[in-house]
């Protein structure tokens, strides 16, 4: 965001730069969503508590959301990395 007129108060916002940023910021929390869904699915696998007809539907979403996660990167330019929000002394967000 940049600042057009200190005098008036308005903000001029890119807005080539505000939807990357709000694609960003929306991929990442999809990106954590499928982290955590993904953890869980390996743990139920592990578990022995799904069928093998599940286990491989279980399998084949996963591919196909990470798949789609990529396409949808690449529209908007986006690197694997850029949906590592540095969360300061926390460390990275994924």
């Amino acid at each position: 965001m940049q600042l057009a007129n200190s005098t008036d108060g308005r903000i001029n916002i890119d807005q080539e730069n505000a939807e990357k940023g709000l694609a960003q910021l929306v991929l990442t929390v999809i990106e954590l969503l499928r982290q955590i869904v993904e953890r869980n699915a390996m743990r139920r696998v592990e578990g022995g508590s799904l069928t093998d007809e599940q286990v491989e539907n279980l399998g084949v979403a996963l591919m196909t959301l990470e798949e789609k996660m990529e396409e949808l990167r690449d529209v908007f330019g986006l690197e694997a990395e850029d949906l590592n929000i540095d969360l300061g002394p926390l460390g990275s967000l994924l």
